[in-house]
């Protein structure tokens, strides 16, 4: 049973950071690309941050992008996402998301991802 564990969620405010984790089990960890994704409420699930499964590339939505980091550990068979200088609009629930494809590359459609986290919720409030 393959299952993806998000934690790390939680109120802050604005301008402070913060670290996501994904622990993964029943995946053989190397050959899955990951993903970050969000979902505030009444909106579309959007791609956050994608690592390829070697962990040599990595990209991050236009939105994020400076200001976080996403990184894997294979040996472990974790993901992790720090975002830092939260803004009100990084408000969602935060979901790690695993595939497997022949270029091991993310991709920032959630339809193409075979596994999911349950998801964690971060909100950045004053």
């Amino acid at each position: 049973q393959v299952t993806l564990v998000e934690s790390g969620g939680g109120l802050v405010q604005p301008g402070a950071s913060l670290t996501l984790s994904c622990v993964t089990s029943g995946l053989t960890f190397h050959n899955y690309a990951l993903a970050w994704f969000r979902q505030a409420p009444g909106k579309e699930r959007e791609f956050v941050a994608g690592i390829s499964r070697g962990g040599g590339r990595t990209d991050y939505a236009y939105s994020v992008k400076g200001r976080s980091t996403i990184s894997r550990d294979n040996a472990r068979q974790t993901t992790n996402l720090q975002i830092n200088n939260l803004k009100y609009e990084d408000t969602a629930v935060y979901y790690c998301a695993a595939r497997s494809t022949m270029d091991g590359m993310w991709s920032t459609k959630s339809n193409t991802y075979n596994y999911w986290g349950q998801g964690t919720q971060v909100t950045v409030s004053s």
